[in-house]
């Protein structure tokens, strides 16, 4: 008899059992952190060694020369031709499964090569739901809508300002190019010498999204839209624009989760619009998992669809490890599921309702910490990645290796994941690491609290560098380079 997922329970079983080998190949393992507790055979495959080689389910290959990355993409398609990774998939034998952060064409035919099946929609689907401007488009077809916007071409300051007095979108506002992450491609414009500093950014595409500057607060949160129907987590706050841990003006670095984040009003109304947006990223042909994010208007009350991210993202760590995920199971197991080839049929609607009941949220706030400097170095000392402890007067102490965030004890404690290590070179907006706590990091104006400032500065208080010589600048990345989260 073929076996029929129709339970938690069973989805559990499932994966407790599995004997099939699945592997997330990535820079780091950070955005699954924590999977392999959940899923037999569940492997990563890191180009960076976060563990120094300690973590029992992480391999890394050897270092070999490569051209240049510029992406994730150009990071997995290397890995997926290194000999090390070939040899370590073809050992372990079976029908392989990949999931990847980021892959493209190319990355499914190398992974075609080595007889493994990609569980994600296709590259060119990701793409194209990926583009801000196609977001709208998705978002305005299933009743969802985008902050008050236009999507144009613009050559000038004067034609951007035509195309905003046309569209009612007022003086002050917000460009976002049709990719790019973390506020590196976001620009707020208000006058002619803010479009000026951009303009080569702005002018070079066909199209950008135009938008009405209004006074928002961010949220995130992750789903996955299944043949059952779109589950939905928790929603997150977003940690944004801190100086503190990013050089980039309105750039994600981090997010917290906590029963009272949001009014119930508004947690019921992101539901349901994350609900129906799922349901028309089926019709569009994509399954899986994905984030959205929501911008709430702070003076009106209204909430905006913000970006879709049509994968695991950095948010993905907190969605997978809230408490309605140790009660039940992580959302990403659903999303394995969805792609296995194992019938199943759940009720979606009464998961969904018991994840909605505030129980099931727990309180923890994770922050990317970024490189703020505009020098370039490198690194001669770093923090390793385990369980840390803050003292009364706010110093900050390495008290033992871990690779399970769950061992962090209190707030007195934190989780750090060392992602720039010793030989590394520091750059402008690179990811140094992952600071995780249990509590909030925000204060109620949802600026760092001073907690937060303590753990940044004494996290950080352990990295040291070196000026780089001449001859090795080549081989140090611009500043500004693509980020691995």
């Amino acid at each position: 008899m073929t076996f029929k997922v129709k339970t938690i329970s069973d989805l559990r079983l499932m994966f407790h059992r599995n004997e099939r080998p699945i592997y997330f190949i990535s820079a780091t393992n950070f955005n699954l952190l924590g999977i392999d507790q959940w899923v037999n055979r569940f492997r990563f495959i890191s180009y960076i060694d976060c563990f120094d080689g300690r973590h029992p389910n992480v391999f890394v290959p050897q270092e070999t020369p490569h051209d240049e990355f510029t992406s994730i993409e150009d990071i997995n398609n290397h890995m997926l031709q290194h000999k090390d990774v070939i040899d370590f998939i073809e050992r372990r034998g079976g029908s392989p499964a990949a999931t990847f952060l980021m892959f493209d064409e190319k990355t499914e035919e190398l992974a075609k090569e080595l007889g493994m099946e990609v569980w994600f929609p296709p590259a060119k689907l990701r793409q194209r739901c990926d583009n801000k401007m196609e977001t709208v488009r998705i978002g305005n077809k299933a009743g969802v809508l985008s902050v008050p916007n236009a999507l144009d071409k613009v050559s000038s300051f004067a034609n951007l300002m035509e195309i905003a007095e046309r569209h009612g979108l007022g003086k002050h506002l917000v460009l976002q190019s049709a990719f790019g992450d973390s506020g590196h491609t976001t620009f707020f414009i208000s006058c002619e010498d803010d479009f000026n500093k951009h303009k080569e950014d702005i002018c070079k595409d066909p199209e950008i999204k135009i938008m009405k500057r209004i006074n928002c607060r961010g949220a995130t949160l992750e789903a996955c839209a299944t043949q059952s129907g779109t589950l939905v987590g928790p929603m997150l706050t977003e940690v944004v624009g801190a100086s503190e841990l990013t050089p980039y003006k309105g750039g994600w670095c981090g997010n917290e989760v906590f029963p009272g984040s949001f009014s119930e009003a508004v947690r019921a109304q992101v539901r349901d619009m994350t609900e129906r947006f799922g349901n028309q990223l089926i019709e569009e042909g994509y399954r899986g998992y994905f984030d959205l994010d929501f911008l709430i208007d702070q003076d009106s009350g209204d909430v905006y669809l913000g970006e879709l991210n049509p994968r695991v993202c950095g948010a993905s760590p907190m969605t997978n490890h809230a408490a309605f995920a140790y009660a039940d199971a992580p959302l990403f197991l659903f999303h394995l599921l969805e792609f296995s080839g194992v019938p199943f049929d759940l009720n979606v609607s009464e998961i969904n309702e018991r994840w909605a009941q505030p129980h099931f949220i727990d309180s923890w706030s994770q922050v990317v910490m970024k490189y703020t400097d505009k020098n370039v170095d490198q690194v001669t000392h770093a923090p390793g990645t385990g369980i840390y402890r803050m003292s009364e007067d706010g110093s900050v102490s390495f008290q033992r290796f871990d690779y399970n965030r769950q061992a962090i004890d209190s707030e007195r404690e934190a989780f750090f994941l060392r992602i720039t290590g010793s030989g590394d070179y520091r750059y402008e907006g690179a990811d140094l690491g992952i600071l995780i706590t249990r509590g909030r990091s925000m204060d109620d104006n949802f600026k760092l609290n001073l907690r937060a400032r303590d753990w940044i500065r004494g996290i950080k208080q352990y990295y040291a560098g070196k000026p780089i010589v001449t001859t090795e600048h080549e081989a140090a990345p611009e500043p500004g380079a693509f980020k691995i989260l």
